[in-house]
């Protein structure tokens, strides 16, 4: 089953996104809070948007989906950037990946979206090979370049 996040759900998601961090070897960069998270996700000007995977039979929360909108200036409308998609080890392969992917989807046709897209890392070949087989291809005519910390701070301040 899956339903849009509450409130409720921040804790469970700061968990998610901390178990995410520690898959992608990375634990030392999730530094969110839960109050971060909870403006970001439910403040007063939402700046994302999260999707819950639930356990039918138990109930629990077993993974989720992380978004923001893009925009394409060549299509001229929006699409959704996804941030994190996570399902907890042992809910996988129950169709969890996919029913969140899905949702996104039919987000997107709702809303005119003509995108859904999101970043995986070269090394996550399960991954790779799950989105692949849902039909999605990477743009690899496109390197992502990011600026954070010290390179962010010395640009910003005309370094």
């Amino acid at each position: 089953m899956i339903r849009a996040a509450t409130p409720a759900d921040v804790p469970v998601i700061h968990a998610l996104i901390r178990e995410l961090a520690e898959y992608e070897k990375a634990p030392e960069e999730a530094r969110a809070s839960e109050e971060q998270l909870r403006e970001a996700l439910f403040g007063e000007r939402p700046a994302a948007f999260a999707h819950m995977a639930v356990d039918e039979g138990s109930g629990e929360p077993v993974g989720f989906a992380l978004w923001f909108l893009n925009f394409s200036t060549w299509r001229g409308v929006h699409g959704i950037h996804l941030e994190d998609l996570y399902v907890r080890p042992a809910a996988r392969g129950g169709g969890h990946g996919r029913a969140l992917l899905a949702e996104l989807a039919r987000i997107c046709g709702e809303r005119g979206y003509e995108r859904l897209e999101w970043s995986v890392l070269n090394w996550n070949r399960p991954a790779i090979g799950f989105y692949e087989a849902l039909g999605a291809r990477p743009q690899d005519e496109w390197t992502v370049y990011r600026l954070t910390d010290e390179a962010l701070a010395a640009l910003g301040s005309g370094r």
